[in-house]
């Protein structure tokens, strides 16, 4: 068995004695998430009948519709379309924005440039990819404030007579802000329906999904997207995504998934059935596991004079937990030893490349059962200044602590640290 310095392990304990009080916070969060989940497939009857696969069409398939109707249910929606084929998160994100809007319409992100891999969905006017601005619909963004706060003249000033709807992205993605609360959400909410009240609210939760008490559509949000293979798949989902939201906005993303007079009425579901609503009964623990690792992660970091985002006692709205590294040599060895620490793929030294969406080389750690699953242990990064990684997720608390227990080894190793 890997033995870790007594150095290392006597900081382990002396960490986790010092976050007690953090982790039992979230065990109260879990169990409520996870009340709140039971109480859902209870009212909806969920039966064993329901995980039956369908082929063909997918008429009548009453599993998938009992579950858009469990996931609305958990989601305080009106309504939810639950697929396996939405091939990842941005494919989710892209459908429902298409879904509402049309040729002359705007959409305005609030929170700053959104995440690499949604700049070539939006893309340029004319650019030939089928993008946003390809079909004639306006974009603009506005930046947050220095303090990662909304920029409130400006959104007001480019929110138009034709802005349709306002994105707003949950999570950091790559940016070194702090993730917003839902608490925060509802009020971007109050606040832009008080300038246009027939604006679409739209939110990207990927990675934020029961890592608080209540989800942004329980505060007002109008649509929402996230993927399976993030937190709501619990691990056990092999692809797909969510849309949640009014019943309105989720038909004509199901459209756009499908076609017009199709929607959601159809789609086989191919035996993924079980293990998505499996997986939604087990998001909630697992979510709490890789939450309490990440605050462990930070407060590790923070003991050998490394930057955090968020810090180990601040409060937490999503997975990702992000360390600024002096270099890229630093940081390519700590995401190395993300993977070293992996059940899956350990033998395999991860370098940076040109990854398909991205704007700049990525390095990726990902040994995970569930190819790209972000729900379990996975570290990524940028190469660019100011160097920081990105580390989310965690079947088992104990996972993440042996990932970052490994990752710090192996910069000792280097004589990094």
């Amino acid at each position: 068995m890997k033995q870790f310095s007594e150095r290392l392990m006597a900081l382990q304990e002396q960490v986790e004695e010092q976050i007690r009080g953090r982790l039992q916070e979230m065990d109260k969060i879990v169990d409520r998430n996870q009340w709140k989940v039971i109480q859902a497939f209870q009212e909806h009857q969920v039966s064993d009948f329901h995980f039956s696969g369908s082929t063909g069409y997918g008429y009548n398939d009453r599993g998938r519709e009992v579950l858009d109707e469990v996931y609305a249910s958990v989601f305080g929606a009106e309504a939810a379309l639950v697929r396996p084929h939405f091939v990842s998160g941005t494919h989710t994100i892209g459908t429902a924005l298409f879904g509402v809007l049309r040729p002359g319409d705007k959409l305005l992100y609030m929170t700053g440039k959104p995440y690499d891999t949604l700049h070539k969905v939006i893309g340029k006017p004319g650019d030939g990819t089928g993008s946003l601005q390809d079909f004639g619909i306006e974009y603009a963004e506005v930046d947050l404030l220095a303090d990662g706060g909304v920029d409130w003249v400006n959104v007001e000033q480019n929110i138009t007579s034709n802005t349709k709807v306002i994105g707003i992205q949950r999570s950091r993605g790559y940016a070194w802000r702090a993730s917003f609360t839902v608490a925060e959400i509802g009020e971007m909410v109050r606040r832009v329906k008080a300038i246009k009240p027939d604006v679409i609210v739209f939110v990207d939760n990927c990675y934020g999904e029961f890592t608080e008490l209540h989800e942004p559509t329980e505060y007002g949000v109008d649509l929402m997207a996230g993927s399976l293979i993030k937190n709501p798949g619990g691990g056990l989902a092999e692809t797909g995504g969510y849309i949640v939201g009014k019943r309105e906005f989720v038909e004509k993303a199901a459209y756009r998934l499908t076609a017009p007079g199709i929607g959601g009425e159809v789609g086989a579901m191919l035996g993924t059935t079980r293990a998505i609503y499996q997986g939604l009964f087990l998001a909630p623990t697992l979510v709490g596991q890789a939450v309490k690792g990440s605050i462990f992660a930070a407060a590790m970091f923070e003991h050998l004079g490394f930057t955090t985002h968020p810090r180990w006692n601040d409060p937490r709205t999503d997975l990702i937990q992000a360390i600024q590294f002096t270099g890229s040599e630093h940081l390519i060895k700590f995401v190395q030893g993300i993977q070293n620490a992996a059940a899956v793929d350990a033998h395999v030294v991860p370098e940076p490349w040109d990854m398909p969406g991205y704007e700049h080389p990525v390095i990726m750690a990902a040994g995970t059962f569930i190819q790209g699953g972000s729900l379990e242990l996975s570290a990524d990064a940028p190469i660019r200044e100011p160097y920081i990684a990105y580390m989310q997720g965690g079947l088992t608390y104990s996972h993440v602590k042996f990932g970052v227990l490994t990752a710090l080894d192996k910069m000792i190793h280097h004589h990094l640290l």
